[in-house]
């Protein structure tokens, strides 16, 4: 069996090392890969990152089956485009990708099917958005969110007024995020422990994954921006029994039959990225994906054959 991994990220190594344990694989490509993809025995890559040259690829090469990594390719509809042509792919197409595509879209989403998330605002007014700041709703500190995808750069804790008022700025003003940071999303913060919960989806059924947990904040202390992709680990004591329970019960079951219930069921793998507060488990967002670096650990921990989960998404 022939395997295409899509991305060049870590999250697409530890897959391609993962799929290559399984007995059945003939030959895996990632592309357009990175240096890590190229150490593993018989990965090649030849930098091919577009839509189209990629479904000409798997054509050309008889891939039989092709693994999304990235969320970019996702929103734009790599998942719609290869299953026109009639190509194997796990993901979500771009309607369902808008999970994570806007965080609007989510908000709104979790709204209609009470799902457990912090109260915001949605605003494109530097106006409308300091008075907001400024009045003080929400409290300090408080979360400042570019809509669109940001590569993990886009959430802003601000302490204070001034961090508040310079993330506004620099958002909607000054476009820092280009068209990611148009419309903003402005969260009353969540305390607790935050998690990050992954689970397979055939847009019915649901398996979860083991808990992992990311570092999040730059420097030491738990201080200083949101940046992505810095490590993790996974650990079960992470959700006790009964707080999986409600994860699933209150969360993960209700997300895939409110986006089936809106006629664009989730198919592939989905991200949710919790806070465990005094009142329960809580959204912060969705991820239309694996995510990078939780993927790493997770997989490490993995026993059954991948490819195996993925055939069950697809069939």
């Amino acid at each position: 069996m022939k395997v295409l991994v899509v991305g060049s990220g870590g999250r697409e190594h530890a897959l391609v090392w993962k799929i290559l344990q399984s007995k059945r694989i003939s030959q895996v490509y990632c592309e357009p890969g990175n240096g890590g993809t190229a150490r593993e025995t018989g990965v090649p890559a030849r930098g091919i990152s577009r839509i189209g040259d990629l479904a000409d690829f798997v054509r050309q090469e008889r891939v039989d089956l092709t693994v999304v990594g990235p969320e970019i390719p996702l929103t734009l509809g790599i998942v719609d485009h290869f299953q026109k042509l009639g190509l194997a792919i796990v993901g979500p197409n771009a309607a369902a990708a808008r999970l994570e595509g806007s965080k609007l879209f989510a908000k709104q989403f979790m709204q209609r099917h009470g799902i457990p998330t912090s109260r915001y605002l949605q605003t494109t007014s530097p106006v409308e958005a300091r008075a907001t700041v400024e009045d003080g709703c929400f409290g300090y500190p408080l979360v400042i969110k570019a809509d669109g995808l940001a590569a993990g750069k886009g959430v802003v804790l601000a302490e204070n007024a001034r961090e508040a008022h310079q993330a506004i700025h620099e958002m909607l003003e000054e476009r820092v995020l280009g068209a990611a940071g148009e419309q903003i999303v402005i969260e009353r913060f969540l305390e607790g422990e935050e998690v990050s919960f992954l689970v397979f989806t055939d847009g019915s059924h649901v398996l979860p994954m083991i808990p992992s947990q990311d570092h999040k904040r730059v420097f030491d202390g738990d201080c200083g921006p949101n940046t992505g992709g810095m490590g993790a680990y996974s650990a079960d004591w992470l959700l006790s029994p009964e707080i999986n329970r409600q994860v699933m019960d209150r969360i993960v079951h209700p997300t895939i039959q409110g986006m089936a219930s809106e006629g664009t069921p989730y198919k592939g793998i989905l991200y949710f990225g919790l806070m465990l507060t005094a009142e329960g488990p809580q959204v912060l967002e969705y991820n239309a994906r694996m995510g990078d670096p939780e993927t790493q650990p997770v997989l490490f921990r993995l026993k059954s054959d991948l490819l195996d989960v993925f055939e069950g998404i697809l069939e």
